[in-house]
């Protein structure tokens, strides 16, 4: 079965591109539900707090927040232009019916929602193309964007960076 890139036997800008790669795709891909994006940013920090690496903590990090806040503005941005027609064009009235319950959520659960949705799998893919469907707000969606991102893309590898100081955390995650 295969299991993902060892990131530990990677150079620093190939675990740059895989870590941001897989983020970026997570966000803004309807494909991305499938990739592991908290483990593979906890690994990255562990990584990067190898004494025998040379990832840097501070440009994986800012990478990390910005593949996560332009992954999710492509999603919006795709759900903006194609998903409104894409379910106007559904014969069935259910599906209209699911777009305006879709809009009302948003109105009152948006900004919330896009923030939340960082830390549950699965769904962080789908909400930036479904706000972007539902016609929320712009602004409020970056911003929620950025709020969610920050603690997401950038708490997780630091959280796996000083887990790394830890030996007992560091044997328990490199099993």
């Amino acid at each position: 079965m295969w299991e993902g890139p060892d990131l530990a036997s990677l150079g620093a800008l190939a675990v740059y591109a895989v870590l941001w790669g897989f983020l970026f795709a997570e966000c803004a891909l309807l494909l991305g539900f499938l990739l592991p994006g908290d483990t593979i940013l906890f690994g990255a920090g562990l990584v990067a707090a190898s004494p025998n690496s040379d990832v840097n903590i501070v440009v994986l990090v800012v990478g990390a927040f910005l593949a996560a806040v332009i992954g999710d503005e492509v999603g919006y941005a795709t759900g903006r232009r194609y998903g409104r027609d894409w379910v106007e064009g559904r014969e069935k009235g259910r599906t209209r019916e699911q777009l305006r319950r879709a809009e009302a959520f948003y109105d009152r659960w948006g900004w919330l929602s896009v923030v939340v949705a960082r830390w549950i799998p699965w769904v962080r893919t789908f909400i930036p193309i479904i706000a972007g469907t539902a016609a929320m707000d712009r602004r409020a969606f970056t911003s929620a964007n950025i709020v969610g991102a920050l603690p997401w893309a950038v708490g997780l590898p630091l959280l796996g960076y000083f887990a790394y100081q830890v030996p007992l955390l560091r044997d328990i995650a490199y099993v």
